[in-house]
């Protein structure tokens, strides 16, 4: 199957009742970097696109900053995935629902399918949810600046975790996550994929 193929039944994909559509995901680009999210929030369904709102903000300036690719290049030579592929919903608690393991559970055949067509050598993993897809952890501390290489779906891949760039989270703008967050950008600035890619 080649990506475009598999864009267009990710695309179609109505297997979680819960979720709402439609379904949201980056462009279908052969990719050496995979970037894994959460799930969209309430305002990337209008966008049509992952990372569109203030989370994706500040991301885009880690980027443009410290790895010196802008928004629109990322966006166009890098895959863009996440955890669930559509809008969970609100909490009513406050704040978006976290998906359910079920949900998880229905969206992980699609990332399997990603990594087996893209053979990714780099996954940035962004927020908690992401990176338990590839690594057991408690703390971001314990994963945060470092390059993980793990076996995912017949693959080896060398994952750098990173803190999510929400603006509820305070993790990465107090220490360590601070440190943690710079150390995992220049991780990533010369991984030999974000190099072949970005050159």
């Amino acid at each position: 199957m080649t990506i475009t193929e598999h864009y267009q039944r990710l695309m179609a994909c109505n297997k979680c009742p819960l979720m709402a559509k439609p379904v949201v995901s980056g462009r279908p680009v052969m990719s050496k970097v995979l970037l894994v999210g959460q799930a969209p929030g309430i305002k990337e369904p209008q966008f049509g696109k992952p990372f569109a709102w203030t989370a994706g903000k500040t991301m885009f300036k880690w980027f443009q900053q410290s790895l010196g690719v802008d928004e629109e290049t990322f966006r166009a030579k890098a895959y863009m995935a996440a955890v669930c592929r559509c809008y969970p919903g609100k909490n009513p608690k406050g704040g978006d629902r976290v998906p359910n393991d079920e949900e998880i559970a229905n969206c992980a055949s699609w990332l399997a399918s990603e990594i087996e067509i893209l053979r990714p050598q780099l996954v940035l993993a962004i927020g908690k949810l992401a990176i338990r897809q590839f690594v057991e952890f408690e703390k971001l501390n314990e994963v945060v600046g470092r390059v993980i290489s793990v076996e995912k779906y017949g693959q080896r891949l060398d994952v750098v975790p990173f803190p999510h760039p929400s603006g509820a989270s305070t993790w990465h703008r107090m220490e360590p996550g601070k440190t943690l967050l710079q150390q995992a950008l220049a991780l990533t600035a010369k991984h030999p994929a974000f190099l072949a890619t970005f050159k």
